[in-house]
């Protein structure tokens, strides 16, 4: 499911924001940027987002920013004495400090030691980022029920729709063999009758029984039935169960796509096709179902 979360401290001169967002993916996929020294955390994190989500792809950014202190920049002497020593073989002689002003020698690359996190010191804020990450976890899982609510009702409506047509189906299906030996007697009777020739009942009776017996859906009709009945049953649980509504409506379209073929008939053919509408609706759903 699509969300997102964030959440923001400072606490000991550290200022620590997590920002969390997810799409749709049958799978998890997990990615992660944060503040230079700080990739390192990945695992751990990675290990927390795993118990709030199983299915999506998520991507959570992390941002440290430390107040700098006078300790955290230091000159380092040997970039620096290397730099001199260059430009004193290049000009052939000492160099002094009015031809090369030290504000130039200082903004050359490596010669200022920037502040970065230290292993010591991400350890030491673990506990304040853990507690963030949390934070921004619970705002996107807040975000994410409100989704689930309204695409469970989308769900439902479309349960309720299929089991609508398969009632129709129901009611239907007697009719299809009797309107079979209906028109199966009209023609023999017309093309027999021009040739003079009788057909015998039991000739019907055989033709109309082959006919009904390959297009019988009555247990088709009933496994559909019961999959619509555990499709209710696993909605209505608090565990995650978007492996099993998928593997139910994938059973659904099987005993859905049998029908049409079996039935023969046209009006079961439309309401086939509503079934196949809504069981598609509710498959492109629960891709998104923890």
């Amino acid at each position: 499911m699509t969300g997102h979360g964030e959440a923001h401290r400072r606490a000991d001169g550290v200022s620590v924001g997590v920002e969390v967002r997810t799409v749709n993916n049958r799978y998890l996929k997990f990615s992660f940027r944060a503040t230079e020294g700080y990739q390192s955390l990945e695992p751990q994190v990675e290990s927390i987002v795993r118990q709030h989500i199983r299915r999506g792809t998520i991507q959570v950014g992390l941002v440290v920013d430390r107040q700098p202190t006078a300790e955290d920049y230091r000159l380092n002497e040997v970039v620096l004495r290397g730099y001199l020593a260059q430009l004193e073989r290049i000009v052939g002689k000492p160099v002094q400090g009015e031809s090369v002003p030290l504000a130039s020698l200082l903004t050359l690359p490596g010669v200022v030691r920037e502040p970065t996190a230290e292993l010591a010191q991400i350890e030491l804020q673990w506990p304040l980022i853990e507690s963030v990450l949390s934070e921004a976890l619970n705002s996107l899982a807040r975000m994410r029920a409100d989704e689930g609510r309204s695409m469970a009702s989308d769900l439902a409506a479309n349960a309720r729709a299929i089991a609508a047509e398969l009632a129709a189906v129901e009611r239907r299906a007697p009719q299809v063999v009797d309107a079979f030996r209906s028109r199966l007697s009209d023609r023999l009777n017309k093309l027999l009758g021009e040739l003079g020739v009788q057909i015998q009942p039991a000739d019907i009776v055989r033709e109309v029984g082959i006919f009904a017996e390959r297009s019988d859906v009555a247990e088709e009709i009933v496994r559909l039935r019961s999959h619509l009945e555990q499709f209710d049953t696993v909605m209505a649980t608090d565990e995650s169960s978007g492996r099993k509504l998928e593997f139910l409506t994938q059973e659904m379209f099987r005993e859905t796509n049998t029908i049409g073929s079996k039935a023969n008939d046209a009006e079961i053919a439309r309401h086939v096709i509503e079934m196949k509408s809504s069981i598609e609706r509710m498959r492109e759903m629960i891709q998104n179902v923890e």
